[in-house]
């Protein structure tokens, strides 16, 4: 079965029995965005039940915003702006690679999405890659698809996307 398959983000292995938070602590690509989550208050949110689908930039992804970006957001003033930045990156359900082409190819070749941030987010392809824009029109593309959670799946992503400030 597809959906049991343990796969490997940041060296690490992503076991689907574990939750999104038990797997995205392993991942050496990954921790800015853990530090950004523990420092949202976003940790139990992310081991709830969910199911979810987060689409995490990796750390490679962070360094290309504007130098002083990620340390003013880990700042506790700036708590409420990094939540949404974060939940912008999270929508409720769980859609396997398949369910994002599908519903694609369903829209004609776009798909908008509502986040729990309450932004939304547009998902597309060119060729064989789906990608995610943002609502400024910045672009991510997902470089690791289907990490299957115990509580959703990860779609590593190449991008930080901010929502409409």
């Amino acid at each position: 079965m597809m959906s049991s398959q343990t796969k490997m983000v940041g060296g690490a292995a992503m076991y689907p029995t574990k939750n999104i938070i038990e797997n995205a602590v392993n991942s050496k690509d990954h921790t800015t965005l853990v530090a950004a989550v523990k420092a949202a208050d976003l940790v139990e949110t992310l081991m709830g039940e969910g199911p979810f689908t987060v689409f995490a930039p990796t750390n490679e992804a962070f360094n290309k915003l504007p130098n002083g970006t990620v340390e003013s957001l880990l700042k506790p003033e700036n708590k409420k702006t990094l939540q949404t930045i974060l939940t912008y990156h999270v929508v409720a359900g769980k859609w396997n690679a398949s369910d994002v082409v599908k519903l694609v190819k369903d829209n004609k070749g776009k798909a908008t999405v509502k986040t729990v941030s309450g932004g939304t987010i547009t998902l597309w392809l060119k060729g064989k890659d789906v990608y995610v824009k943002d609502e400024n029109g910045n672009s991510a593309k997902v470089t690791i698809a289907d990490v299957n959670q115990s509580n959703g799946v990860i779609h590593v992503i190449d991008k930080v996307l901010l929502p409409k400030s």
